[in-house]
């Protein structure tokens, strides 16, 4: 861990909330996608805490954050990511979410906006319907495969990282969270706070998922003018050359991130 992070446990919710503090700057935080934790972000993180205050959390039951009794839920997530800026005594924080922390990150702006300032999601849907069939299958089916999957996980880099997680436990709760029928759209279409979308051209979420979830946050209702002047508040980002599973193996996200981050409101 660099000199200049910090590290410790927010009670919030029932939950000891890992988190770690990298840089300096207006906050941001980062949650990350579903199994992984913190290390998805990659060079992304020290990209972005160069400029930030740069906040990571492990969200329930992954990495260093202990598993409670309570089922993974969206909303119940970003009800901890809203205790974790009144716990850290911020007035607001940008929120960056990957995957299922997308996910999250969203429900974080829907449920706490007075704590949300600006929100950049990456890579996840507002709508259960979003990802592609055999995305939503494969969740459908992970409590059945959970067992060999977390032997596997054990083993290897993750799971020597993280040996206290019960990953079998987490992969069926994972599982379970993904197969629920969501529909987030018409509070999509009621926020107010700027939103950045960013997506890999070859994303988990069908490009016309992407579209319609831009529309829902104004976008792509007219030409934006020569000079700019009539483009939404929303911003769509695309990664090309990656998927859903490598968008932030380079520092494209953060670039993204920051140029709409820097953006005067």
């Amino acid at each position: 861990m660099a000199a200049n992070t910090k590290s410790g446990f927010a009670q919030v919710n029932g939950l000891q909330m890992y988190f770690e503090i990298h840089g300096d700057g207006e906050p941001l935080i980062l949650l990350h996608g579903g199994v992984a934790a913190s290390e998805v972000f990659g060079p992304n993180l020290l990209a972005l805490a160069k400029s930030r205050q740069v906040i990571v959390v492990h969200l329930q039951g992954h990495g260093y954050t202990k598993d409670i009794d309570r089922p993974l839920r969206f909303e119940s997530m970003a009800d901890d990511v809203g205790a974790l800026i009144t716990y850290l005594k911020l007035e607001k924080a940008d929120v960056l979410g990957y995957s299922l922390g997308g996910g999250v990150a969203l429900q974080a702006l829907i449920r706490h906006p007075a704590s949300v300032r600006r929100l950049i999601v990456v890579s996840a849907a507002m709508a259960h319907d979003g990802s592609y069939p055999e995305v939503n299958a494969a969740f459908d089916a992970m409590g059945v495969h959970a067992a060999q999957i977390a032997q596997n996980i054990k083993g290897s880099p993750l799971g020597k990282l993280y040996p206290e997680v019960n990953w079998e436990n987490l992969l069926r709760k994972i599982g379970q969270m993904e197969s629920q029928n969501f529909d987030w759209s018409a509070q999509v279409k009621q926020v107010k706070s700027p939103i950045e979308l960013i997506f890999a051209d070859a994303d988990s979420i069908r490009p016309e998922h992407i579209v319609a979830f831009y529309e829902a946050l104004g976008g792509g209702k007219r030409d934006a003018g020569l000079d700019g002047s009539l483009r939404p508040a929303a911003r769509l980002g695309i990664v090309p050359g990656a998927t859903h599973y490598n968008i932030l193996s380079t520092t494209m996200v953060a670039e993204m991130a920051l140029a709409f981050l820097s953006h005067a409101v």
